[in-house]
């Protein structure tokens, strides 16, 4: 075990953990943010660079600070390395770069992309974003296009996080899309004449952290805010069966993978479980889905208060509040 420091709050994980695993393990606001991490994809991470993080010494043994920031979602976690996040203004203000680069060509299409409400470059932009763009070239567009008889493509949205074809990679033996062209010419397409027909397909919707693939059989809908996700399970051969349902009353609109706190699939799902038992009595409904707060779809959504993970996020929340006000005591007196 190793221990490391993330915004004055110290903690121990083991050796080979990332500093972005690293700070999840503490939770909180010092998390850094990710748009192409996923846990559960093998090689994912290193290519959005919305976790930069500020190395302010790299280990017990050799405390220099490392020159410039790093990505926190490939970086190992050092014995007695010191790593500021929320606390350095430098990481703070790249944070907006990031930002500015991953809108400069996507549309401010929000009131009408079936992603609003759930959508990572949302709350990334919301959080670290500047109100306006100086960005005044011409942005570069793709009508959209059916990848497949119920995903639909809007290349226009997509940031190029690679996260769909991982899936494809790692869950399916015949991947027939990916990245064509380089530079401001690469899109996400389909090879001549083929259409993604596997029986996971699905997945490449759940993991796409922008509204670049949605689901053809839930598009236009309904807004997510207005449904209610439940948590349910049925017996099946192919996945785990474990799914949420997003229902309108006894009607199911949709049905995903469930998601945890940072967004990410933990059990992937088969196109059957997804698309054809979209009928309450297919389920077994286990009770309503754990909304964060923060979050629109917590909008008319109810559910019992866990005491204990409620004095948890207290406790957690005061204890980086002190780590803060160490810091700034410490700057004082130096």
């Amino acid at each position: 075990m190793i221990k490391v420091t993330i915004d004055g709050i110290v903690t121990e994980v083991p050796e080979g953990t990332t500093i972005l695993q690293a700070a999840r393990q503490i939770g909180g606001e010092i998390v850094p943010p990710a748009m192409c991490y996923y846990s559960t994809l093998k090689n994912s991470g290193g290519k959005c660079r919305a976790c930069l993080v500020k190395v302010a010494a790299g280990s017990a043994k050799d405390p220099r600070p490392m020159p410039k920031l790093v990505p926190s979602c490939i970086t190992m976690a050092q014995d007695g390395m010191v790593v500021e996040n929320i606390t350095n203004p430098s990481v703070l203000e790249t944070r907006k770069g990031v930002v500015e680069f991953l809108l400069l060509n996507h549309p401010l299409d929000c009131p009408i992309c079936d992603q609003a409400g759930e959508c990572d470059l949302q709350n990334f932009a919301y959080e670290h974003g500047m109100s306006k763009t100086r960005y005044e070239e011409e942005r570069r567009t793709f009508e959209p296009i059916d990848i497949g008889d119920k995903i639909k493509l809007h290349m226009n949205r997509c940031i190029l996080c690679y996260r769909c074809t991982y899936v494809a990679d790692q869950l399916t033996d015949n991947r027939v899309h990916g990245v064509l062209n380089r530079g401001d010419h690469a899109e996400i397409s389909t090879y001549i004449e083929k259409a993604i027909d596997n029986d996971y397909s699905g997945n490449m919707i759940d993991v796409c952290p922008v509204g670049a693939l949605t689901d053809k059989t839930f598009r236009f809908k309904s807004r997510v805010w207005f449904t209610k996700p439940l948590d349910a399970h049925r017996d099946c051969p192919k996945c785990s069966g474990k799914v949420v349902l997003w229902t309108k009353g006894e009607d199911v609109l949709r049905v995903t993978a469930r998601k945890d706190q940072y967004g990410e699939v933990k059990e992937f799902i088969c196109n059957e479980c997804r698309y054809d038992h979209k009928d309450m009595k297919h389920w077994v409904v286990e009770g309503p889905r754990h909304i964060d707060r923060g979050s629109v779809i917590a909008q008319n959504h109810y559910e019992k208060i866990d005491l204990l993970k409620l004095k948890q996020d207290v406790e957690r929340q005061l204890k980086f509040q002190a780590g803060k006000q160490l810091d700034a005591n410490n700057t004082l007196s130096a």
